[in-house]
């Protein structure tokens, strides 16, 4: 499982011209599932997202996470974070998981973040969407649960 996660001032998810989801400080999460991953990967994977301390302090210290800053977040399925562009000027995706059991951990995942986090938003599985976002510093922080050993 792989997180890209962007701190930011405000996001918002389009599909077909209408905002699906739409959020102002907080994260901004794009999720990328494998055929190996489990809902225990994703909690490990959860935890540490919640838990994350990006956000500054009154010192300019990154000490505080979301909950500290009343964050939101949105989040947004995205199987390319499983590109492979070892070979060739193609990308393959045959790491990216099955789309019927990744979109039930995509639910997943929105459901035990709607636990911890007081608003929570998301895009479409499968969608062609348009996402906005303001990225804050920039700040960009790469989750992956194979480096974690979490999975495999």
């Amino acid at each position: 499982m792989r997180f890209l996660i962007q701190r930011v001032n405000s996001a918002s998810v389009v599909i077909d011209g209408k905002t699906v989801g739409s959020i102002n400080r907080g994260f901004c999460v794009f999720v990328g599932i494998s055929n190996t991953d489990t809902e225990q990967i994703a909690d490990k994977m959860i935890r540490k997202l919640i838990n994350l301390r990006i956000f500054s302090d009154e010192d300019g210290k990154t000490n505080l996470n979301l909950a500290s800053v009343e964050g939101e977040m949105l989040i947004i399925s995205q199987f390319t974070l499983y590109a492979d562009c070892r070979h060739g000027n193609r990308p393959s995706f045959l790491d990216a998981g099955k789309p019927g059991p990744s979109n039930e951990l995509y639910e997943y995942i929105i459901a035990k973040c709607k636990e911890s986090v007081s608003r929570v938003e998301h895009g479409e599985f499968g969608a062609d969407m348009k996402v906005s976002l303001v990225n804050d510093g920039p700040f960009t922080i790469w989750l992956d649960s194979a480096e974690n050993g979490e999975s495999k």
